[in-house]
């Protein structure tokens, strides 16, 4: 049996899988906290030291450019991250980064040409691409209800041209992900990649994209500004906001 990535040898869990958008961070903007942040760093700093806590790594939508940085941020040097809604795994161990095996380059020039339907489409709307992704399309408006208005459309066109993403949304963000890539294949690539038991992980997370996350680990929390329809997943809802949840529920496990 391969030796699991992280061990815990005195607690229930080895690790936590963190949303970043509405957990660590304002998805909207805004500066960080950096005290919390900081409090995150050195729960990980004692987690590598005394192995007595889980540690904490992100799955998240976000570019992997992002998520490696937020790994440096909580101090998470050894466990991979999951990225981009899964299409991609990046280790910090080993400074590697990993594209979903079933991503193909026609799934990616797919997303190039989806994006550029949309931005020609919308970009005199104000919307915007979120940079810094391969094969999926994050499209941004400051008005969210604009962006639900064009969910359909959207929809549409996948099905005209052939390109094979689903349409789904955060708080502020269109994504448009390949129908086969979620979150759930990139946990399955993480815990392939670190040996893991899900039995012995937990996770945090704020909107419906998170279902995967606590459809994976044995213990789900989520901060008082999540979706309230995955309430029904969780174990423990927290009363505090974002990555002041984070730092409590740490201290539950």
């Amino acid at each position: 049996m391969t030796k699991p990535a992280f061990h815990n040898a005195s607690g229930r869990y080895d690790a936590v899988l963190c949303d970043i958008d509405g957990c660590l961070l304002d998805e909207a903007g805004g500066p960080l906290n950096l005290d919390q942040l900081a409090a995150v760093a050195q729960h990980n700093a004692r987690a590598k030291a005394d192995r007595d806590r889980p540690l904490v790594t992100v799955c998240t939508g976000r570019p992997l450019p992002f998520a490696e940085c937020m790994c440096r941020a909580i101090a998470n040097d050894v466990l991979p991250c999951v990225c981009e809604n899964g299409a991609w795994v990046y280790d910090p161990s080993v400074n590697g980064y990993h594209l979903d095996p079933a991503i193909t380059d026609e799934h990616l020039d797919a997303a190039t040409r989806f994006r550029r339907w949309c931005l020609a489409r919308y970009a005199a709307d104000g919307v915007s691409s979120q940079p810094g992704k391969n094969a999926s399309v994050s499209l941004y408006h400051p008005d969210p209800g604009f962006l639900d208005s064009i969910k359909p459309a959207l929809a549409d066109a996948c099905a005209d041209h052939g390109w094979p993403f689903r349409v789904s949304g955060t708080w502020n963000y269109i994504n448009c992900d390949l129908t086969h890539i979620s979150k759930a294949t990139g946990i399955a690539q993480f815990l392939k990649r670190t040996g893991l038991d899900p039995q012995r992980l937990a996770g945090v997370g704020d909107t419906k994209g998170d279902i995967a996350i606590a459809q994976t680990v044995d213990w789900f929390g989520v901060p008082a500004n999540r979706d309230p329809a995955i309430d029904v997943h969780a174990t423990h809802i927290s009363k505090l906001d974002q990555i002041d949840a984070v730092v409590e529920m740490l201290g539950l496990l």
